[in-house]
């Protein structure tokens, strides 16, 4: 019975440590600088990217294609975007943490398509070298 205890207080610790570093990994992605590219490409007109930009950003990224690399559908971060969403429509004291949170989700599939979009360039331009 100890042990089962010491079991499920390790595995809610590792999960809990887990977590942190996920939201610290996306928070560090998240402060790179966007180009101007990605705002023109998703329609985003403000100087910088805000939580309603996350769907069109979403779109451009499905929009686009995969000429190298894994293409990563973003799963985890847009069910954490979704769950944040909720979370704050219906705690209205969480609202403005919610959109924060949902303002670095929005940056951090920015920089990624970015990243994303720069690689088919440079792909591009290698495939018109040959």
């Amino acid at each position: 019975m100890v042990a089962a205890i010491i079991f499920l207080v390790s595995l809610v610790a590792f999960s809990q440590f887990g977590l942190y570093y996920w939201r610290a990994t996306i928070s560090g992605i998240a402060a790179q600088a966007v180009s101007d590219r990605i705002r023109v490409a998703a329609g985003i007109t403000r100087a910088s990217i805000g939580a309603q930009d996350f769907r069109n950003i979403i779109i451009l990224k499905d929009l686009s294609p995969d000429l190298r690399g894994p293409n990563g559908s973003f799963t985890g971060i847009r069910a954490y975007y979704a769950v944040i969403e909720k979370l704050g429509s219906f705690v209205p004291a969480m609202a403005s943490w919610a959109d924060t949170e949902m303002a670095t989700c929005s940056r951090y599939v920015a920089v990624l398509m970015d990243q994303h979009l720069e690689r088919n360039m440079v792909c591009a331009a290698q495939v018109r070298g040959m």
